[in-house]
């Protein structure tokens, strides 16, 4: 019998940033599976799920986490980030 993974799931809204929302889902080992944005700089923001799909996500906080867009004081791969501390505080 093969155990099924249970995957978590979060529809994060952004703040201060063009993308609106990010759907991410994370396995029950933190490896995230899956991540899109809603709205956005689509081809970047395509760019980073694909990069961070199949990544820890400590790593990826690790990394992405206080990236700023301009003169913001947030990025969307500082948003994710977000979303990712949000989900790790369900589990």
């Amino acid at each position: 019998m093969t155990h099924a993974m249970e995957t978590r799931h979060i529809t994060y809204k952004t703040e201060g940033t063009c993308s609106q929302f990010i759907d991410v889902d994370v396995d029950e080992n933190n490896v995230i599976q899956q991540v899109f944005f809603t709205g956005g700089c689509n081809g970047n923001l395509q760019g980073i799920s694909t990069l961070v799909k199949g990544m820890k996500v400590d790593d990826v906080i690790e990394k992405l986490n206080g990236i700023r867009c301009g003169y913001k004081p947030t990025s969307c791969p500082d948003q994710l980030c977000r979303a990712l501390e949000q989900l790790k505080q369900q589990s």
